[in-house]
């Protein structure tokens, strides 16, 4: 069996602080990871934040370009001046119907 050796003591001190040393940065080093990895987390929210934005933007530029060519479209407002021509609807139809709802909120006098 071999003799026991014995180490020398400035040896184990050294060790020791640097045990010490080690655990007590381990909460600053956990803490500033975590600081972190919510920092990564919240550029990436911001990101998706502009994307949605974007797209969103593209979408109503979409909607209005759409609405734009149905206003302009010739044969829609053709179709739209003939349809009253033939139905006779408008200017009449409109006073006679306002005119019944006014005799209504008169009482018929």
């Amino acid at each position: 069996m071999p003799d026991p050796v014995t180490v020398n003591p400035m040896v184990t001190d050294a060790v020791t602080q640097s045990n010490v040393k080690v655990v007590g940065e381990a909460p600053a080093m956990a803490i500033s990871t975590l600081y972190q990895a919510m920092a990564h987390s919240t550029g990436i929210l911001f990101e998706n934040a502009v994307a949605a934005q974007q797209q969103q933007n593209s979408l109503a530029q979409a909607a209005v370009n759409q609405g734009i060519m149905q206003i302009y479209s010739l044969d829609t407002t053709a179709a739209a001046g003939a349809s009253e021509k033939v139905a006779q609807t408008g200017v009449a139809d409109n006073l006679t119907s306002l005119l019944t709802v006014l005799n209504a909120f008169s009482g018929g006098r």
